[in-house]
């Protein structure tokens, strides 16, 4: 039962995610880039606790998984922030 909560609640987190990205113009997917980092970070500590957690087989995968697409996506992040930042200092 606790397997099925948890896609539920990966099925939900992945379909707000898609909304939000979806929503916000392209002049501003930079910028929402910088605060979504913020997200991922926290959804990476979730990931990471269930990744770790023991309980079953199928969690651990779920978690791993879950872990990697969170790092990919706050490491993606950082670099567009950089690139960013990097256009409005002075040379």
């Amino acid at each position: 039962m606790e397997i099925l909560l948890l896609i539920t609640l990966f099925v939900v987190a992945v379909f707000l995610g898609v909304e939000m990205i979806t929503k916000v113009p392209p002049t501003l997917h930079t910028p929402l880039m910088s605060g979504s980092n913020a997200i991922s970070g926290i959804s990476l500590v979730g990931a990471l606790l269930s990744a770790g957690s023991g309980a079953g087989i199928w969690v651990n995968v779920l978690g791993f998984i879950a872990v990697v697409l969170a790092t990919i996506n706050v490491v993606g992040g950082y670099m567009v922030t950089n690139r960013m930042l990097a256009m409005f200092k002075r040379k």
